[in-house]
């Protein structure tokens, strides 16, 4: 495959500074035109970064207009390497050479057998040793659907347990452990026995104390639920949490709060399940976002990153849970040999080259960075995050506060900065309470420089200046690719 190098030819169309880019965009491309006219509804990243993308390299993809952009969503976090890593593009043009089935259903294949060694050699002991896999469907939704089966399979409960500002997918039982209320308003007959409990939500606690004193009471409320006979809620079949929650806006967990998680769920015979679909595979500044607490999930729910930016999920679990019986989940994608290939180049990479421990310093300079700046912008009301998964919390600081000093969530500021990072060559997305809370989620690869690129970009953004400041930046990088 030739090699995409990626050059501006005309400066001027970079980022281009219209009062919108939506404005633009649509006026001037047909793409957009059609595929507002046929594509459904329900989509949902084009109307705040309607771009018609062409090519991708890295960090940077470039639109039909010969715009370049340096991706901070990269795809949810699904490309660690960035757009066409030579590694991941190595390894599935080797498939193709070698003629290897596309998919084969459960058969095995030498590529599924390194595939799988390579992914148990990164987990936990307890896992590597003792654990089995389950390939499931494209999407992360299909894994965690497979985990639920799984839990409720092995334990003969139904129960399920989840937490205020989950998300899991958008399948129909995934959809039902989603904190978030606006999708599900519409559907009737969600999947039954599903309760929420309290996450450490530390900017904005649900207890309204805050610190330390919100999590002791989010244990102790979590402990009552699971052991009082008055509770309600029967003993569940599993419980599912996220360590560091994504689309909810962005929230870890503290160590703390997962080690007494785990400690009541094994002291019960509870089986936790974390998923990992966007944190997995060094995005938090470890291979998993778990072992920042040191525990070892019974389930673990990966997908994105896993397959090397194909379509790729699976469920690794302990084999005390495989009770299950021969075709208890099964799906016709299940075996994409060109995602394993994908895949197994690169975790290979990731490990190689020490990606999670790249992406800790990394996010700890940027949260820094960010830090700094909210020192003197107070329309930024909290930073926070784990290695490359950091949010930025957009309040409105002259709205009246709540006791704990919180100013509200402000979705129009965070809308506004979202546009000014498009305008001057950044992709980011926004999430959290009101998604009012911009996401960073760029590719593991992304160098101190680039990221100090990104910083600048977006502090010119809250700002609201209307320096070209980070587009002559973006573009000094891409001219170095």
């Amino acid at each position: 495959m030739q090699s995409i190098d990626i050059k501006v030819s005309d400066s001027s169309r970079l980022g281009r500074d219209e009062a919108t880019v939506s404005q633009y965009s649509f006026r001037e491309n047909p793409l957009l035109v059609r595929q507002q006219l046929y594509e459904s509804n329900a989509r949902t990243y084009p109307r705040r970064i309607p771009l018609a993308l062409k090519r991708g390299k890295g960090i940077y993809v470039e639109d039909v207009e010969g715009r370049v952009f340096i991706d901070c969503l990269a795809v949810a976090g699904t490309l660690a390497l960035g757009h066409n890593h030579p590694v991941v593009v190595e390894a599935i043009q080797r498939a193709l050479r070698d003629e290897v089935p596309m998919q084969t259903l459960d058969l095995t294949t030498p590529i599924k057998d390194e595939f799988v060694s390579e992914l148990f050699s990164l987990l936990p002991e307890e896992l590597a040793r003792y654990g089995k896999i389950q390939f499931c469907g494209p999407t992360g939704s299909d894994a965690v659907e497979a985990a639920l089966k799984l839990v409720r399979t092995a334990t003969g409960r139904d129960t399920i347990l989840a937490f205020h500002g989950a998300y899991h997918g958008m399948t129909h039982g995934s959809l039902s452990l989603m904190g978030s209320l606006a999708p599900k308003q519409a559907i009737r007959g969600s999947m039954a026995n599903v309760h929420f409990l309290p996450y450490p939500y530390a900017y904005r606690c649900p207890f309204g104390l805050g610190g330390e004193a919100g999590e002791r009471a989010g244990i102790e409320y979590i402990t009552s639920v699971l052991n009082d006979s008055e509770s309600g809620i029967l003993k569940p079949a599993g419980i599912i949490l996220e360590a560091v929650q994504g689309e909810g806006g962005v929230i870890p967990a503290s160590s703390g709060w997962l080690r007494k998680i785990r400690s009541l769920t094994q002291s019960l015979g509870i089986p936790l399940i974390v998923d990992e679909v966007q944190t997995g595979l060094g995005r938090t500044g470890r291979m998993f976002a778990f072992e920042h607490a040191g525990i070892v999930p019974d389930v673990v729910v990966l997908s994105k990153a896993i397959g090397g930016g194909l379509p790729m999920s699976v469920v690794v679990y302990r084999a005390s849970l495989d009770t299950w019986q021969p075709g208890a989940h099964a799906g016709t994608f299940r075996g994409n040999q060109l995602g394993m290939a994908g895949g197994t180049a690169a975790m290979r990479y990731i490990r190689a080259e020490r990606l999670d421990m790249h992406a800790a310093e990394l996010g700890r300079r940027f949260q820094s960075q960010l830090q700094e700046l909210q020192q003197s912008h107070p329309e930024i009301g909290d930073v926070r995050g784990r290695g490359l998964m950091i949010g930025v919390e957009i309040v409105n600081p002259t709205a009246e506060r709540d006791h704990l000093g919180r100013s509200p969530q402000d979705r129009a500021r965070a809308l506004a900065i979202q546009a000014a990072c498009l305008r001057r060559g950044l992709i980011v997305e926004l999430g959290g309470r009101e998604g009012s809370t911009l996401r960073f989620l760029p590719p593991l690869i992304i160098t101190q420089n680039e990221l100090d690129t990104v910083f600048g970009i977006v502090a010119e953004s809250v700002r609201g200046g209307g320096s070209d400041v980070g587009t002559r930046n973006v573009r000094a990088s891409i001219d170095a690719v």
